[in-house]
């Protein structure tokens, strides 16, 4: 670990801006979560941005032989901060995702002899790939860094919203290449490609567009790219077989042929260059069509100036981060705080043209009026704390994204909410139907200004209401999920259970008392799955009876999806009281609770599951995934809520370092970094949905929220240590307050919050 915190230290530059003092995208490293089970990307990107620039740094297929391939797993955002070679650079990537799709159009700069295959790991020089080494790599925000070894070529690269900029430094060379390779892919497969589409208009620019099948089964991304030189040559080669070739075979399309098509396509441009010339690319992505790319292209970077866009990047980013201005213990808090910040930011992604323009659902080419188009709904596990965080710090674009989930419903034939959709698809991705939780979330805390309230909830209930999704006839049949008609049952029937609360509180906002009467019964079904014999939720039958086959802590075929009935049986966030009554009142439960963290769970109860590894383990707790996350703050509903601070600040210690495998799990989107922030800040929003956030122990000593309505929010926490974890009481505008909560009024208005620190408990 000497040899990482040593290398970090170049990803730490300090820097001013305009003459001012440093700024936080000092404190950020992108490389954070880049190794093991952290899946981020270190790459260029701004906030929210429709473009990810960032290295790959392996071509695992899918699958092998017809069979899942393990390793695959291991680049679900690309890069592998264990790999020591590089295969190029695409310009889409999903931030810590269990699962995964994207890694769009790679680009790779070469000399000597042209290679189009990428080689072997063990083996770089076999292909265009390129060995690297850490000690010449740089993430920053906004901007990303590496020397490729095998060809001395140093690459660079930042970005805007939607246009990723290159700059390769070459040596000299009468054979310097660029590879533009369509083939690439994350979660990659022969067929991942539907169709790809290459146009050379002229001796700098190239259109095109690519289609694919994957996560997303119709998703259509096009591109415009702009080179910096003329290059003096070209050429293709389809890797693919053609069985039908129609009168196309009348021309020698692989050398200097202006436009190609197939499925599995690779082009390359050759160019002479000087010793130390630089060759630039402008890379623009389109949902909508090529026309739209290179308007993107135009309107966003006009020029070629590299360093003024790395500049206006890092502004952005200082922007979005200094939405929160922090002190901290150590340099190491500050890092891990303002990585998470940073994470926070990079999804959803903007989706939509500079004009407005997007590809819908239906396919169709929509116009986004009066509001920015989001994708990349990563809802399972972003409506958490991700969505909730927002609408502290982002109310602005969490409104755009509700916008864009009721955009989603009308172009549903389903009529349906968003499950897990990206890129004009929705995947179904997971459990529940969480976008109401989102939307639900935004009502309760008034976040909903220029958004018909009355239809998000109707096409709130429209979804919960719609039978042959997941089980859900069953359950509005019979009160739960039956496991022998549908897998996951209890996982499903918990999480119907608090997403229907969830449209019971809009209702209730909104004065629909016939929406709230319905739901509210439906919320109360995670009744039916508590099995009081063996204290634990547990699957039942559609006879009615429990399945007598449980293992509590078996993640694997046990009524669970990626947790055990352990950590799933605390899944009643809309109501703790009621749930810790009936597993036996505030004692018992604390003690469970004290179990729960500190018992063994051997590797062979979660073996099964990918998402869940040793690293984010504590005890039998798994918050390496998200089913838990709000676990530690149940014990504020027993007598013993001092348990809660200390269970806290031990999770913030242990699951978030500044180093590479830093993280516990997948950051999913986002939420593993949200998890983070709240319970830095000193609170959590258990239930989202209601407007009350459920107190914890702060790690920061100050905090500033610099509030979209114009007013501040500052936090304080006296005493603040490492070994001062307990809270002795808190302020709110310097009145003490008697419950373990805060609420969404006394944060959004403004004010003080002040935390007395002690290193004993108050029991």
């Amino acid at each position: 670990m000497k040899k990482i915190s040593a290398v970090l230290v170049l990803f730490f530059p300090f820097f001013s801006v305009n003459g001012q003092q440093p700024n936080p995208a000092q404190y950020v490293n992108p490389l954070i979560g880049t190794q093991k089970m952290g899946h981020t990307y270190p790459g260029a990107t701004v906030p929210f941005g429709s473009v990810q620039l960032s290295p790959d740094t392996d071509q695992q297929p899918h699958n092998i032989g017809g069979k899942y391939n393990k390793d695959a797993y291991k680049y679900c955002a690309g890069y592998q901060y264990d790999d020591s070679s590089i295969v190029g650079f695409s310009h889409t990537h999903f931030s810590g995702t269990g699962h995964s799709d994207l890694g769009d159009f790679l680009i790779m700069p070469s000399v000597g002899e042209l290679q189009l295959e990428p080689g072997s790991k063990a083996d770089p020089k076999s292909g265009f790939r390129s060995a690297f080494s850490h000690a010449n790599e740089i993430a920053e925000p906004g901007y990303y860094k590496v020397k490729l070894d095998d060809d001395n070529i140093w690459a660079e690269m930042t970005a805007t919203t939607r246009v990723g900029f290159h700059q390769y430094t070459f040596p000299k060379s009468d054979n310097a290449h660029i590879i533009f390779d369509l083939m690439h892919g994350i979660y990659n497969y022969d067929d991942k490609n539907v169709w790809t589409f290459v146009r050379v208009e002229n001796d700098r620019t190239i259109v095109g567009y690519r289609q694919t099948n994957g996560w997303a089964r119709t998703r259509t991304v096009y591109f415009a790219m702009e080179f910096s030189k003329p290059f003096s040559s070209y050429g293709f080669k389809n890797f693919g077989k053609e069985d039908y070739k129609g009168f196309w075979r009348k021309f020698d399309q692989s050398k200097n042929f202006p436009e190609m098509a197939g499925k599995q396509i690779r082009a390359y441009f050759d160019f002479k260059t000087e010793d130390g010339e630089k060759v630039n690319i402008k890379f623009s992505l389109s949902p909508v069509s090529t026309e739209g790319a290179m308007k993107n292209l135009k309107a966003e970077i006009p020029h070629w100036d590299f360093e003024r866009t790395k500049r206006e990047a890092k502004a952005e980013w200082n922007k979005e981060l200094g939405k929160i201005d922090v002190t901290a213990p150590s340099r190491d808090d500050l890092v891990n705080f303002y990585t998470a910040l940073y994470h926070t930011f990079l999804s959803p992604t903007v989706y939509m043209d500079v004009d407005g323009k997007y590809k819908g659902l239906d396919q169709n080419t929509h116009q986004a009026n009066g509001f920015t188009n989001y994708t990349t709904f990563s809802l399972w596990d972003t409506y958490r704390a991700l969505h909730p965080f927002f609408n502290i710090v982002q109310p602005k674009r969490n409104r755009d994204m509700v916008r864009s989930m009721m955009a989603h419903y009308d172009q549903s034939v389903h009529k349906m909410l968003p499950v897990w959709s990206h890129y004009a698809n929705e995947n179904w991705c997971m459990i529940g139907y969480h976008s109401v939780s989102v939307i639900a979330d935004a009502i309760v805390k008034n976040n909903i200004e220029g958004i018909d309230a009355g239809k998000t909830l109707d096409a709130m209930a429209q979804t919960a209401r719609t039978k042959y999704y997941d089980g859900l006839e069953h359950y509005m049949k019979m009160g739960y999920v039956p496991e022998d008609k549908n897998s996951s049952s209890v996982s499903k029937t918990l999480e119907y259970a608090y997403d229907d609360w969830c449209i019971a509180q809009a209702a209730k906002k909104l004065n629909r008392t016939d929406i709230f009467n319905e739901f509210s019964k439906r919320s109360e079904n995670w009744k039916n799955v508590y099995d009081s014999s063996s204290g634990f939720m547990r699957p039942k039958m559609s006879d009615g009876k429990f399945r007598e086959k449980f293992d509590a802590l078996q993640t694997h075929d046990q009524g669970f999806i990626e947790g055990n009935a352990w950590n799933y049986s605390l899944y009643v966030p809309h109501d703790p009281a009621e749930m810790i009554e009936m597993m036996g009142g505030k004692a018992k439960f604390s003690k469970h609770m004290d179990e729960l963290f500190t018992m063994h769970l051997p590797d062979e109860f979660f073996a099964e599951t990918e998402d869940i590894t040793r690293e984010g383990i504590i005890g039998n707790y798994v918050h390496g995934n998200e089913p838990a996350h709000h676990a530690a703050y149940l014990y504020n509903w027993t007598d013993d809520k001092w348990k809660t601070q200390e269970r806290v600040r031990m999770i913030l210690k242990n699951q978030y370092r500044p180093t590479p495998d830093g993280l516990g799990g997948n950051d999913d989107c986002g939420q593993m970094s949200a998890w983070y922030l709240f319970s830095a800040l000193g609170f959590y929003p258990v239930a989202p949905g209601s407007d009350q956030y459920a107190l914890g122990s702060p790690v920061i000593k100050t905090a500033t929220i610099k509030l979209e309505n114009g007013k501040t929010l500052s936090i304080e926490a006296l005493n603040q240590s490492d070994k001062n974890v307990y809270v002795e009481k808190v302020l709110v505008n310097g009145k003490q307050i008697d419950r373990p909560y805060l609420t969404h009024a006394e944060i959004i208005n403004g004010g003080k919050i002040t935390f007395y620190m002690s290193e004993t408990a108050k029991r």
